[in-house]
């Protein structure tokens, strides 16, 4: 009897457990580096979306508190190891620029439409579940990362305050960013070794296009978008010879991080 009690509490703990999965809860992950835990996995209907997250000590839920959410390049992809997404400074640096904030940084499988999916389905769940205040939520990418960031802002740019894309390329829809004015920071080396600084350039001559096309003077226009094209002795000076290697420079620039985590 003994034993066939034991057998129905674990078939009812398993379909809890799959009840969960289901409703899309999170399974919290044991190991932490650098401050963060690693390898919490959000049962979405997008798949399972695996993510590092730092929440400080201080958040009781309480007090509506800012989100970032950083998207790692090539090297922090979920195949590529857990934790791997921690060699990026960009969550680390940003506990610095705001203490009452809670930090994500994705491990997607990609750079294509079904991650950003994910990393949207990420945001969504801390919007409804924790206390965020809607009007400071900060989206990063970088590299890969950035290509996936900028499909983001072309699918739901009105979840998030502002953006800052690293050393990567534009590929996402620049109408519907436009349409929300959600303010995008586009850094970049001048001779970046992977994507070159061509598609920055013509992202943000474009943008410039589209606000303008609204009716907004030049100010305005500078409020939404920038362009910070770097040239070799900035990588020099963060000890990197090769300008995409030294886009994890800019975690480090209080000009890039200073603007995205400023007034918007």
């Amino acid at each position: 009897m003994k034993r066939i009690l034991l057998l129905c509490l674990a078939a009812l703990l398993c379909l809890s457990s799959a009840t969960a999965e289901e409703a899309g809860g999170i399974t919290p992950g044991t190991q932490t580096q650098r401050g963060f835990v690693n390898d919490n996995v959000l049962h979405d209907e997008t798949g399972d979306i695996h993510f590092s997250s730092y929440i400080p000590e201080s958040y009781d839920g309480s007090t509506p508190y800012a989100l970032f959410v950083t998207l790692p390049g090539w090297e922090g992809l979920y195949f590529q190891g857990v934790g791997a997404n921690m060699v990026a400074d960009f969550g680390p640096e940003a506990i610095g620029y705001v203490e009452d904030m809670i930090v994500l940084s994705p491990q997607l499988n990609d750079w294509g439409e079904t991650s950003a999916n994910m990393a949207i389905a990420l945001t969504e769940y801390f919007l409804a579940n924790y206390n965020i205040n809607p009007e400071r939520v900060y989206l990063h990418g970088m590299s890969g990362g950035g290509e996936t960031a900028s499909l983001v802002l072309g699918m739901r740019p009105e979840l998030f305050t502002a953006c800052l894309v690293t050393s990567s390329q534009w590929d996402g829809n620049l109408a519907v960013l436009a349409a929300a004015q959600t303010p995008v920071y586009l850094a970049i080396g001048a001779q970046d070794s992977y994507y070159g600084a061509d598609s920055f350039q013509e992202t943000y001559a474009a943008l410039c296009e589209l606000y303008a096309g609204q009716g907004l003077d030049d100010a305005q226009i500078d409020r939404l978008v920038v362009l910070d094209v770097r040239e070799q002795s900035f990588f020099t000076e963060n000890c990197f010879t090769d300008q995409h290697a030294g886009g994890q420079a800019f975690a480090h620039d209080a000009a890039a991080m200073g603007w995205l985590f400023g007034e918007h």
